[in-house]
């Protein structure tokens, strides 16, 4: 790459003929000039300069990257360019952008075998998300299949399933687990790390049409349906050949599970099940090949549920809901008319539905946390980014005593949260029962209430600290945007906050000793 002087960049001013140097870099946009997004003029009036500070007041750094084909050159007095260090696999040094443990904190919790295996995670998302994340956000469009099937060959849909018997297919499927790590050594604070990665992308539709719904409906099947079943579809499943999703919530039940419409009348001669209703919010349910549904077979209440696989085809139709965030997520309306499914497909046992969806989200909860406190820890990372760069009353506003306050305040509620995280992350790894036991079905709703609490927290003070960016879908605020939106979406779905702490306190209570007295 030329070495291009300070005297020769400020010759080139003039419409039609324009280079501008940033973080050492220069770059030719005379003919980028006709399709800035901010017009040309702006250019014209900085053109022969070097732009670093006006360039990072109006964009983030992966611009750069976008447009490296308009760089021409380097400037001689600077040995090097200015490279974020957040870029790629390195470890940020940027103030609370890592885990504690990944920035000197010394961890009973993580090893090598998670370093390697974050820095492998995240080079993948670097490589293959990023670049069609905020694009997607705003289009909206489905994922694509070839995402769907890199995802799944690549490690990234087993890893966010977490540890469990679904790792014994991963060798003959010839999936690989990013970092090299091996299955029995693969444990949730691994699994952590991957939700966490993921949802530092920060376009919260984006993160969800990655998997969301085909993570908390594959464990199910894995758990509950016929050997059978699970030996033909396991394997398209995990190398992301097909997509499940979870159809529980409805018009007339959200939360309150026990109260679900959807029938599903066994046929004369027993062979099948025909199933009508109607599912709403079902996330990712627009794209999905299989439906994880709860069905009502027997009288009313939880004991009269039952859980069926219903194979898209004749009688199933989804229509796209639009909610808060973006709709290449595929929430849907999922329409059950007449839908003929095999005796087969019953998960478990007839009306033993509930037990088994009450078993499935002990750990859905707790991949929403993880989803959640990655979103919140990249909102914080470029509040932090932004405090520094930004120049307002002619000083950083960093340097505002109000700024740092609010940066403070985030950062312990973020902490705290991640800390009780890890402790419960512990319990789950070490239990007999793992995430499922009926212990932890207490801890983990008031861990996911206190993370949605503090999401909120979060948003409203990396929102006053962009400003008028912190509201925009694109640009500078784009990830403090998406955590504004999606911190409200994580606190209704798995069960609402008030849900969760009602849970925890009712269970707390069971153990509650009678003679206690104040």
């Amino acid at each position: 790459m030329a070495a291009i002087t300070s005297s020769e960049l400020a010759k080139h001013s003039r419409p039609g003929d324009m280079w501008m140097a940033i973080d050492g870099d220069v770059y030719d946009v005379s003919k980028f000039a006709r399709i800035h997004p901010g017009g040309a003029k702006i250019l014209e009036q900085l053109a022969g300069n070097d732009v670093t500070t006006e360039f990072y007041e109006l964009h983030r750094h992966e611009v750069l990257t976008k447009y490296k084909r308009l760089k021409i050159g380097c400037l001689e007095t600077v040995e090097g360019s200015t490279r974020s260090p957040d870029d790629g696999n390195d470890l940020s040094s940027i103030p609370f952008a890592q885990l504690p443990a990944f920035q000197g904190q010394i961890s009973p919790y993580f090893k090598q075998s998670h370093t390697c295996f974050m820095e492998a995670v995240r080079g993948f998302v670097q490589r293959s998300l990023v670049p069609i994340a905020a694009s997607q956000e705003l289009s909206g469009d489905y994922p694509m299949k070839e995402t769907q099937q890199e995802l799944g060959q690549k490690g990234l849909m087993v890893s966010r399933m977490g540890p469990g018997p679904w790792f014994s297919q991963v060798a003959e499927l010839g999936i690989e687990i990013p970092g090299g790590v091996a299955p029995a050594e693969f444990d949730y604070f691994h699994e952590m790390i991957a939700h966490q990665e993921f949802g530092r992308l920060g376009h919260p539709g984006f993160i969800d049409s990655c998997g969301t719904g085909w993570l908390i409906s594959a464990p199910a099947i894995y758990h509950f349906s016929s050997n059978e079943l699970r030996q033909q579809i396991s394997g398209p499943l995990l190398r992301g050949d097909k997509w499940s999703v979870l159809a529980i919530s409805e018009p007339f039940a959200g939360s309150d599970v026990a109260g679900i419409k959807t029938t599903a009348e066994l046929t004369p001669d027993g062979k099948h099940f025909i199933v009508n209703g109607v599912k709403k919010w079902i996330t990712e349910g627009a794209y999905a090949d299989y439906f994880v549904t709860a069905v009502r077979t027997g009288g009313a209440g939880a004991k009269g549920i039952s859980l069926l696989l219903i194979e898209r085809g004749e009688g199933v139709e989804t229509k796209q809901i639009k909610t808060t965030y973006s709709t290449c997520a595929g929430t849907s309306l999922v329409i059950l008319s007449d839908v003929k499914v095999p005796i087969g497909n019953l998960m478990g046992k007839k009306n033993d539905g509930f037990r088994l969806i009450m078993y499935n989200f002990n750990h859905e909860r707790w991949m929403i946390v993880n989803s959640l406190l990655g979103q919140v820890r990249a909102a914080i990372t470029d509040a932090f980014l932004w405090a520094k760069q930004r120049k307002v009353f002619g000083k950083a506003l960093i340097d505002q005593p109000v700024i740092r306050n609010k940066l403070a305040s985030s950062v312990a509620a973020m902490e705290s949260v991640q800390s009780y995280n890890e402790a419960l992350t512990y319990d789950m790894a070490n239990s007999r029962e793992g995430p499922v036991g009926t212990r932890l079905a207490g801890p983990i709703a008031m861990l996911k209430y206190q993370t949605t609490r503090t999401a909120w927290k979060v948003a409203d003070d990396t929102v006053q600290i962009l400003g008028g960016r912190g509201i925009t879908r694109t640009g500078m605020g784009a990830k403090v945007e998406g955590l504004k939106n999606f911190a409200k979406y994580a606190a209704v779905y798995g069960g609402s906050e008030e849900i969760m702490a009602d849970l925890a306190i009712k269970q707390a209570l069971r153990d509650f000793p009678t003679r206690s007295r104040l």
